[in-house]
């Protein structure tokens, strides 16, 4: 409990500031809304079953794309880290695809691929697959020589190296990167869906705006910071089981 003391009272000193600055600012409802307002639109949209639709629409774009872009970013990224004649012949292509920003992108995307789930799916795993391709290479090369070595003189094959030595060894780093595109893939999504969407929380977010219902877009932003923390929570966990032998 002692771990979670922090965080409660610096919500509680965020919500208290909050709540102050809007009674006493003289700042319309519709600029800031008080903490109440928002918790009331809140409560409504759960109500209705808007914001649990709209949430599992976005939550699938979210897992989908993650899944898709760190499975791709995981095989070519070992790939590379295999064979640096490889690497110099890919790495400027994709350098430079992350000097384009996604949001750029988007649109072509939508128009080639629809405006369904697939695009969506498209731009998130296009968000996570750098971050999470460069610490797979990172984390494939620092595995020490000394181990290699070891697997040979027992002759093991390459598959062995792979899920014995190799996968373990690199594990960390990869986590690592993971936690990043996992945080990465709420942004994916949403870009996506604000491009063209008629549902989602990027749609929630527009048709607030649209309506001037400030309160509903501050449900729209505060349900994506959830969603975020929990997929960075889960990858916490997934830290903790599989490198205990860190501790």
């Amino acid at each position: 409990m002692k771990r979670f003391t922090p965080i409660i009272l610096s919500t509680l000193a965020f919500l208290l500031g909050w709540d102050l600055l809007t009674r006493y600012s003289g700042i319309p409802n519709f600029i800031l809304p008080s903490p109440l307002s928002v918790w009331t639109r809140f409560l409504k949209a759960m109500n209705d079953g808007s914001l649990p639709h709209h949430t599992a629409i976005t939550l699938t774009e979210i897992v989908l794309g993650l899944v898709v872009g760190v499975t791709f970013a995981t095989v070519v990224g070992y790939m590379l880290a295999k064979s640096r004649s490889l690497e110099k012949v890919l790495s400027p292509y994709l350098v430079a695809s992350q000097a384009i920003p996604v949001i750029a992108i988007a649109p072509l995307l939508v128009i080639w691929l629809g405006d369904g789930i697939l695009s969506k799916v498209v731009i998130c795993a296009l968000i996570v697959f750098f971050p999470v391709l460069v610490n797979t290479i990172v984390g494939i090369r620092a595995v020490p020589t000394a181990l290699y070595d070891l697997m040979n003189s027992l002759h093991a094959s390459r598959a062995q190296i792979l899920w014995k030595v190799e996968a373990p060894a690199s594990l960390p780093v990869f986590l690592g990167g993971l936690r990043i595109g996992a945080t990465l893939s709420v942004i994916g999504a949403i870009v996506g869906e604000l491009v063209d969407a008629e549902s989602g929380l990027g749609f929630l977010l527009q048709l607030g705006d649209f309506q001037y219902d400030t309160p509903m877009v501050f449900v729209a932003v505060f349900t994506l910071i959830a969603l975020a923390l929990m997929l960075y929570g889960i990858v916490r966990v997934l830290e903790n089981k599989f490198l205990k032998w860190q501790n």
